[in-house]
């Protein structure tokens, strides 16, 4: 029998941050400050874990507003035209019992691929003085920007480019159980 449960994102409590090179000598990092989403989670059957989670590409910062503005416009993400990024679980594999692997489909700038989310196992849910239930959790990735169509860059003098392409997210969680 399933003991799962829906969980939602407490966006307030969660983080989606980000890093990329700049001018290959040192790391730039960002976050994206509006997302929402649920999870379904059974501490028993991780196997079965779905999630569902979304991003206003506006909300990006990275503590410089002409960069937001420039990462905002068509050069880069287009908010306009793309203003969400959109995660959907496939499957997910139990990789110890403080790991997980989660496969699915990352929709960015108006491209689907797949991405697999490295998952540490969500804590033990804990009541808030609120009597909320909560859990959190971790996850990591690495992309290629380029893959999703976000290939603007410029050639340094010294040689390399302005803006590598690998990008680092790390993903805090708060997640609160519905009722």
């Amino acid at each position: 029998m399933s003991n799962s449960s829906q969980w939602i994102i407490d966006a307030s409590h969660s983080n989606v941050g980000f890093s990329v090179r700049h001018m290959m000598i040192s790391n730039v990092r960002g976050e994206f400050q509006k997302l929402e989403g649920k999870v379904t989670w059974d501490p028993a059957h991780p196997e079965s874990t779905q999630i569902e989670a979304s991003i206003d590409v506006a909300s990006i910062n990275t503590r410089e507003a002409q960069r937001d503005a420039h990462l905002k416009g068509a050069d880069f993400f287009d908010v306009e035209k793309f203003p969400t990024l959109t995660f959907k679980s496939k499957s997910t594999q139990a990789k110890s019992s403080s790991e997980l692997s989660v496969k699915g489909d990352l929709t960015l700038h108006g491209v689907t691929k797949e991405v697999v989310l490295e998952v540490e196992a969500p804590s033990a849910p804990s009541k808030d003085p609120f009597g909320n239930v909560r859990i959190g959790a971790t996850a990591t990735t690495k992309l290629k920007r380029d893959d999703f169509g976000l290939v603007w860059n410029a050639a340094l003098e010294a040689g390399g480019v302005l803006v590598g392409s690998e990008v680092k997210i790390t993903i805090d969680i708060s997640l609160i159980q519905q009722k």
